[in-house]
């Protein structure tokens, strides 16, 4: 057992496995997380990840999907999975007495998945319309153009939810084979948090991964994005009576030592950006430079900024919604104003001080329930191969100087670095096509 109290070790199959007890409330969470996204995509079979967390859904033959649901609910308990670019995790929050379901069920379903052809088809035809829901969104739209201008050879120029010609064309042995691919216990990180005793829980999870084979080394991602020399540009012509202004930099990669720099950054710019994904914080903007800058002069109805944490170097991206009456190059003046003050140095020590404490105080409030716990241990696991990236937060955070962020912002912002989307709308119905 570390110093924190976290149990951490290796499965003789390459499972690692990471325990937690926390007894402020009788509940437990079991996460398992696999090193598989997007970034192991390729085109042909974009959205495939995604998929094959859909189809875990669908039940063994132990575990019908429909009956482990009366059984998680009988006790109380939920479960749930997400996918995203570089990981996918399924998760049970439960009675602590009665996780043993949740483990039982992920070990199960780690090998046992049947997929189903009849269900294979059913579920393509949820995928492509939840693909439809996203494209009713004009900032999602703009959000996928500006994806494929930014990244020219990384997977990540594709959205996790993948191309509409390639939803239409995976096959059932294409998901079969990814699944028995990725879902291996070497690919694999298994996390519990909660009101259990730390070694019996590892007694049970030895038992039930333990006798797992171990899958084939996993193919490893190797497409760097290349430098970019030179500002980039879209703009979409679609429905809708709004326009949208966005704009991405390259960023950095969440193992890179100027990530906590860059995380106060964006809390003096736009508001702290909460990075777990089990975060039900509701936390407000209002006093961030571009809502001040954008909002509060009426040129802009919304704005909000975001920092996401990738393996690999991703983008820092706004996206400002246009007031009615006024324009993109108004609003994208306004922006610029306010990135090259960032990119300037113009930070007080007062400012920086603010905005250090905000992103504190957000991270302790996402980090208080067992879910939480069970998320950030598996996220940092599984992004930087050490989950001491999450317990030693806070002091990082902590250790980032006004320096830090003036060097940081002035490097982000540079104007070659960014890709800048406008959504030009063209009222119903005209989407510009042939």
């Amino acid at each position: 057992m570390d110093q924190d109290g976290v149990i951490k070790t290796t499965l003789d199959n390459g499972l690692k496995v990471l325990i937690n007890e926390a007894h402020h409330a009788p509940v437990a969470s079991f996460w398992v997380w696999y090193r598989v996204g997007s970034r192991n995509e390729v085109p042909g079979i974009t959205g495939i990840s995604h998929w094959v967390e859909h189809m875990q859904f669908k039940g063994t033959e132990k575990y019908p999907g429909d009956e482990v649901d009366r059984l998680i609910s009988r006790v109380g308990g939920h479960w749930n999975a997400m996918t995203f670019y570089d990981w996918t995790a399924y998760y049970e929050v439960m009675p602590a007495n009665q996780i043993d379901l949740g483990l039982d069920l992920e070990a199960d379903r780690m090998v046992n998945g049947l997929y189903d052809p009849e269900e294979v088809e059913s579920e393509r035809t949820v995928i492509l319309s939840e693909r439809s829901g996203s494209e009713n969104s004009p900032v999602w739209l703009l959000y996928e153009e500006m994806l494929s201008a930014a990244f020219r050879v990384h997977p990540y120029r594709v959205p996790v939810i993948g191309e509409r010609i390639d939803l239409q064309t995976i096959t059932r042995d294409d998901l079969y084979n990814h699944y028995r691919r990725y879902y291996v216990p070497n690919n694999a990180t298994a996390v519990m948090v909660g009101d259990i005793n730390a070694e019996e829980a590892l007694e049970k999870i030895e038992r039930l991964f333990g006798g797992i084979p171990a899958g084939d080394p996993i193919p490893e991602v190797n497409r760097p994005e290349p430098p970019q020399f030179g500002e980039r540009r879209v703009t979409l012509n679609r429905e809708g009576q709004t326009a949208f202004v966005s704009v991405s930099y390259r960023a950095y990669e969440t193992a890179h030592p100027d990530f906590f720099a860059l995380t106060i950054v964006d809390s003096i710019l736009a508001g702290a950006s909460s990075l777990n994904f089990m975060s039900t914080s509701d936390t407000s903007n209002k006093t961030s430079r571009l809502y001040r800058g954008l909002v509060e002069t009426e040129l802009a109805a919304g704005v909000g900024g975001g920092l996401i944490a990738t393996i690999d170097p991703y983008l820092y991206s706004i996206t400002a919604t246009v007031r009615d009456g006024r324009t993109c190059e108004e609003v994208e003046e306004a922006l610029d104003n306010e990135l090259e003050r960032m990119a300037s140095g113009d930070i007080s020590l007062q400012e920086f001080e603010k905005a250090r404490k905000q992103a504190k105080a957000l991270f302790a409030y996402d980090s208080e329930s067992v879910s939480s716990q069970g998320f950030w241990l598996g996220f940092a696991e599984t992004l930087t191969g050490s989950y001491d990236w999450f317990n030693d937060y806070l002091d990082r955070l902590m250790a980032v100087t006004l320096d830090d962020v003036r060097r940081v912002a002035a490097e982000v912002f540079h104007p070659h670095r960014r890709t800048v989307g406008w959504y030009l709308p063209t009222g119903h119905g005209d989407q510009g096509e042939l």
